[in-house]
This record gives C-alpha cells, structure tokens and sequence, in this order.
C-alpha cells in the first residue's frame, strides 16, 4: 500500500522536497512587440504593418510601421 502512495506523489510532477516546479520567468512584453514588428518589416507588406499597427497602435514602434506603410504607398 505505501508503495501505492509514493508512486501516486510521483506522478503528480513534484519535486524533491513536495515542491511543485516554478513557472519560467515571463518575457518581457516590449521584447515580443519588437519581434512582431521585425516579423512585420521582414514581410515587408501593407497587411503586416496594418496589422502591427492594429494591435500596437500606442507603441513607439507603431510610428516607425506607420512610415513603412508611408514608404509602400510611393
């Protein structure tokens, strides 16, 4: 029966010492804005920066999109 037990504790993910594992730190935010951004640039389309835009229009990476949809319009 005890070794029942243990085998239960076990599958449940703890750790030595009853522990559950710690979360990962969270990423910074402004650090996945400027990756969506170069991903948009790479792409180099409307679509992309009107997206960017769209979902990050107070960020100051927003204005430099917006002069990339300016330079797509010439």
């Amino acid at each position: 029966m005890a070794s029942k037990a243990n085998a239960d504790e076990s599958s449940k993910g703890n750790t030595k010492g009853g522990h559950a594992p710690s979360m990962p730190m969270a990423r910074d935010p402004s650090a996945a804005v400027a990756e969506e951004f170069e991903a948009a640039r790479r792409a180099g389309t409307r679509e992309t920066f009107e997206l960017f835009i769209a979902r990050h229009g107070d960020d100051p990476l927003a204005e430099q999109a917006r002069t990339e949809l300016k330079r797509l319009s010439r």
